[in-house]
This record gives C-alpha cells, structure tokens and sequence, in this order.
C-alpha cells in the first residue's frame, strides 16, 4: 500500500535513491514507492567549518550525492533518471558533528560524549529532477532537513563496551542504530523517529506534496490519469502517457503489482561490471591510457587490434565504473586507475583483478556442475577441499602460483602500514606471520618496531618464490622465513602471532582449527594480530547462508567472540586501512 496520493506521483517514474543504506531503502519501500539503488560515490569530506550550522552541512553532503549520481548515470545511459534522492544524516552535540565512528576507541568517544545528554539528529535530504536536452543534463534540486532531538540515559562502562563489542556502531552516524541494540541506550525522542533511523518519511511527503500540488489540494483523480512517464516538459509540467497494461490490471484488481526487483537487477548488472573490469585488465587498456595525451576509442582499438565498436563500449564501460575519464579529447585514466590497475602502479591490484577472472570467477561461474555431477566447485582440482589462496594455489601450475603471489603481494602492500599501526605492538620481541606469503606485512612490521623480530611461516612452494618480492633497500635480519604447514607442523616459538587476511574463504571448522592451534601455541602474555574482511552488521546477516558453506566474511563480534572462547582475553579491534578489520587478543593464564 502507498500513501497516495503523494507517494504515487513518483510510481510511474524512473526514481533513484542515491545510498546504500538498507535502512533507508527499508522505509521507502514500506511506504509504497519503487526505486533502483545506485549508491553515490561522493567523498564525503566536506570541510565542515566552511557551513553555518550542521543541517547546512547535511544538506548539502546529500545535494552532492544525489547529483553524483545523476551525473554518472547520465553519462553512462546518456539519458538521466528522472528523479534521484540524496539524503546524509549527522548526530551533534554541542555544535559538533558525529558522523560514523573509524573503529571502536572513536565509537566510545561518541558514546561517552552523549551518554546523559540530548543531542541533535539531522537528516538532509535532496531531491534532484532531472531531463536531458540535445545530450545536456539538467537538474532542478529541491532540499530539506529534518532534526530530531534524542536524550541518552547514563551509560555505565560495561554497558558502553558492551554496545562497543556489538559491532552495531561501525557504520552509524553516532555511534548508535536507534531500531536495533542502540535502542536501549536512548531515553527519549523529541520528533521524527524514522528521522533518526535514516530517513524523515513525513517531512518527504509533504516535501513532495509541495512539488507535486502547488495549489495545496491533492489530485482525487485515480493514479494513472495523472502519471507522468519520463521527467517533466520543458515549460515544467509533468508529461503523461496513457496506463500500461501493468497498471490497467492493476487497476482492475484492485492488487499492486510486486516490489521492482532491484536487488536482482543488481546482481547481474554487478556480473557486468566484473567481466568489464576483467577484460579492460587482461588488455592492458589501463596500460595503454597510463602516459600521454587522451585516446579516441578507435585509436585505442587500433592499437589493441580489436573492433572500434566494441572497444568504445567498454571504454564507455570503465567510464561508468570511474576508472576512466571522458572528454572531448578522449579517454585517459582516473587517479584510481593508475594507482592500482596499471601493471607498475605504485599499489597496483593488476595480478589480483587477473587472479580473480582466471581462477575464483570460473569456479564460482559454474556452479550448475554442482548440481548436475555432484560436484563442489569450491573442492581442488584432486577433490581435496582448498584452503588458503597461497596453499590452494599450490596444486596449480606455476604460472598460477605466481599470478596469485602477485595478487596476495599487491593486496598486502596496501594493507600493510595500517595493519602494523592498528595497535602498539612494541611490547612483543618477536612475530609468526602464518600464511604470511611474500613478506610484504613481515617487512613493515621490522621496519615500524625494529626490535621486533618476524618470522614468516608459509609452505615451501610458496616461499620459493619469495626473492622476487624483496623490498627496495638493504636486507634486515629482522625478518625471515621458514618453511612448513601450519595446520600439520608445530608452530614456530613467538610472542605474537599473526594471522592476516586468509581466513575469509574458509569455513568455519577451518578457521577453529588454525585459532585453536594457535592458542595452544601461544603463551601467557602473548598476543594474537588476527586481519580480515569484516562484514558489516548488515552485510553479515545478508551472506550468512554463504558463509556457512564456504567461508565469507565475518564480523569483528563474531571473531572477537571466538578469540574470547579460545582463551584471548582484552580483545580490541580498530580499523586497518578501509574495509579490512584488525584484532588484537592477549592470550590469557589457562
């Protein structure tokens, strides 16, 4: 059911909703209206001192989203939605604004801050209409914000680190998610309660009342006699067109048709995206646009020898993607292209998008041999069950390993001065990196602690290969390797052990068993560095049933939890360059 008739206004054309959020799209979706989600690439790095109060600042983040979006989608489709919403929202106190905590030490800041106090939710919200003329994009923007006044009870310490150990605060502005656990942190809301969760519905509907019934009366006539198709005319007025047949059934039965499926759309417009990226790599389009001035599409299919027609689509593609840049002059390479896609960029993820289209993607785009042969994709090419991406690597051919040992030795080096700073590691004198592939996290480490010595324990096929990937520079005996299976050898004697970024694609009984032998291993007072892919609270819901099957991403509660059952006690977590997510264990008296 929809609020007609103003939510109604917006069925019958092309809306976007500028945001990842589930919560939001929660809302919209629950109040009737249909809508792609195409989230915004905006950096939100406002300069927060340059606005006169924090709503101006909100307003304006989700202003910019919102035209981000309609301007990436313009050029990709060269035809624009009709409509796309923005929206940011921001907690402050004091005239300070709190957006989304870096890690837990910047959760409890906020917490503490509100604890006993009322604070200020702003959400800004835009709403961009937008129509292309003669390959022109323009864009009508309408804004709003909504505040609602929330008061914290007294929080004690446990109950803080207790939220904390949650993961519930990582993604929310604030620190809290107000419909979930947060919920019993708050004593009481002044306002708009949707408003604090992400999105003022209300005040929506009265903004589109606004734009939609000028006059202040709201049209009585049914849904499809006054639906506009495509945006509006060029004096401003709504273009019609007669009901479809979805709407005349509709309309006969008196039932909605059901919920665009946008998610599903997604998913194969995301398999699109991939296979673009893959075969932009593997021509070294990347390469080619790296020096030089712009490139004209038939110039680059010249010198890729491949067809004009084609080559414009995918460079056209990696436009879309924000990897390339188009101009008049022609095509030529985004910063983020030439960091991380060209084949000598500094930080460059080349060997890993190629490990990816080889191996990973031609098992995971054949799972239909599951259920026809009995077969699981995810077993080795003998039936034996993979493990980490180095060890799997090694029933493989040689030019595999080594395509993989690139991809892991790029990933790492991105990774790894955030990893080694996550925490003061300066009370260990020594670490066992397992798994720890090339080197690269073993040689920051040395190089930020230098009494601290590293170990790099990883199989022999692997470590053969190590010389190949020696940083610049002079050689430190700080750091060596040693060759062995961590799951059939004893582990090397340490005081820290480290375990980075190979636990995702394992299943759980693996992930117990690695942990487990490292808490035997480990002494009293010793520590354990784990590192991975942490799924956000939403995400780890979402990809559970993966999960269980096959390995995937876990949260930092779960990890935290498991660490906590194998004996580690003053369990922390922070942020480890992005995505990635370190803990750091201390293992406790048996």
């Amino acid at each position: 059911m929809v609020l007609c008739p103003v939510i109604r206004k917006l069925l019958h054309k092309r809306v976007v909703l500028a945001s990842a959020s589930p919560r939001r799209q929660e809302i919209l979706r629950q109040a009737g209206l249909r809508f792609e989600v195409v989230p915004s690439r905006f950096k939100e790095m406002l300069p927060k001192a340059l606005f006169p109060s924090p709503p101006a600042y909100a307003v304006e983040t989700a202003k910019q989203k919102a035209l981000e979006v309609a301007r990436r989608m313009h050029q990709k489709d060269l035809r624009a939605p009709d409509v796309v919403i923005g929206a940011d929202t921001i907690v402050a106190v004091g005239g300070l604004i709190l957006e989304k905590p870096v890690d837990k030490q910047d959760a409890y800041s906020m917490l503490s801050r509100l604890s006993g106090k009322e604070h200020s939710v702003f959400t800004g919200v835009a709403i961009v209409h937008c129509c292309s003329r003669d390959g022109r994009l323009d864009t009508d923007v309408s804004e709003f914000y909504e505040e609602t006044r929330v008061r914290f009870s007294e929080l004690s310490e446990d109950l803080l680190w207790e939220y904390i150990d949650s993961g519930e605060p990582m993604d929310k502005a604030g620190g809290y998610g107000i419909q979930a656990l947060g919920g019993m942190l708050v004593e009481q809301v002044h306002g708009d309660f949707l408003n604090v969760v992400g999105f003022p519905l209300n005040r929506f509907c009265k903004k589109l009342a606004e734009l939609y019934y000028p006059s202040g009366r709201e049209d009585p006539r049914p849904a499809q006699s006054h639906q506009g198709r495509g945006g509006r005319d060029e004096d401003g007025g709504e273009r019609t067109q007669a009901a479809g047949p979805e709407e005349a059934v509709s309309s006969r039965t008196g039932h909605s048709p059901p919920p665009f499926p946008t998610g599903l759309l997604e998913l194969v417009d995301s398999f699109k995206a991939s296979k673009a990226l893959f075969t932009a790599c593997k021509l070294k389009v990347f390469d080619l646009l790296k020096d030089g001035a712009p490139l004209k599409a038939v110039d680059v299919a010249g010198k890729l020898g491949a067809s004009a027609c084609g080559t414009g689509r995918l460079l056209d593609a990696c436009v879309a993607l924000g990897f390339l840049q188009k101009t008049d002059r022609g095509y030529s390479n985004t910063e983020t292209a030439n960091l991380h896609l060209t084949s000598d960029g500094a930080y460059s993820l080349r060997g890993l998008v190629l490990h990816h289209s080889d191996h990973p993607w031609d098992l995971s785009a054949r799972p239909e041999s599951a259920g026809r042969d009995g077969v699981d994709p995810h077993d080795g090419a003998l039936g034996e069950r993979t493990g980490p991406p180095c060890q799997a690597s090694c029933a493989h051919s040689e030019e595999t390993r080594l395509g993989l040992l690139r991809a892991m030795h790029s990933l790492a080096k991105l990774t790894a001065r955030h990893v080694a700073t996550a925490f003061d590691l300066s009370r260990f004198g020594s670490a066992c990196d397992l798994g720890g592939c090339t080197g690269a996290l073993a040689y920051v480490l040395a190089r930020e602690y230098p009494r601290l010595r590293v170990t790099v324990f990883d199989l022999p096929e692997v470590l053969q290969h190590v010389a190949g990937f020696q940083p610049d520079g002079p050689r430190t005996e700080q750091v060596s390797f040693l060759p062995g299976d961590f799951f059939e050898d004893s582990l090397p004697e340490a005081d820290l052990y480290v375990v980075s970024r190979i636990l995702r694609d394992w299943p759980d009984g693996k992930v117990h068993e690695l942990l487990s032998r490292v808490a035997r291993a480990c002494k009293p007072g010793g520590g354990l560095l784990l590192v991975d892919v942490a799924a956000g609270p939403e995400a780890e819901a979402e990809a559970e049933g993966l999960r269980r099957r096959a390995g995937g991403e876990r949260s930092a509660a779960v990890y935290a939890h498991l660490l906590r059952r194998l004996g580690f006690a003053d369990v922390r977590a922070a942020g480890a360059g992005g995505r990635p997510l370190a803990l750091l264990g201390t293992r406790g008296a048996p």
